[in-house]
């Protein structure tokens, strides 16, 4: 099995444990007397099989993974750092961004400004790119 191909078998397994945990603790208790559409035993049966192939899974991920750890990690860096960059003011000029104290406009400037952070965004998304594409080739051809 490749990496392409456990990553998918995780989502599923994540999903199915997801589906039955809501499952069970929808029916675990019924009126006395209404019939029980699924069996709490059961579900909690088919949870503990599927996390203990989840674990599993996610070690040998985690494993054939290492040669491209620093990758993985310096790819969701990046995010992080875009996800700063778009919440940053880069305000430049007059503004009445304080509308709660109705004061008069106050004059802004950013160091940062909006066209450099844009395009520092860009570039930062295009290593994030780059990075993907050589994952995606690892994790198409890597088998665990």
């Amino acid at each position: 099995m490749t990496i392409k191909q456990a990553l998918k078998l995780k989502n599923k397994l994540i999903k199915e444990i997801s589906e039955n945990t809501k499952l069970m603790q929808q029916y675990n208790s019924v009126e006395v007397g209404n019939q029980r559409p699924y069996s709490t035993f059961v579900l909690y049966g088919e949870i503990q099989k599927d996390t203990k192939e989840l674990s599993s899974l996610k070690a040998k991920i985690h494993i054939a993974n290492t040669p491209v750890m620093e990758d993985i990690f310096w790819m969701s860096e990046m995010k992080s750092t875009i996800a700063a960059l778009k919440k940053m003011d880069c305000t430049e000029g007059k503004s009445n961004r304080d509308r709660y104290r109705m004061e008069s406009e106050i004059s802004l400037t950013s160091e940062i400004s909006l066209v450099n952070r844009n395009q520092e965004i860009k570039m930062l998304e295009a290593k994030i790119e780059e990075i993907q594409d050589k994952l995606d080739v690892f994790n198409a051809t890597t088998e665990i």
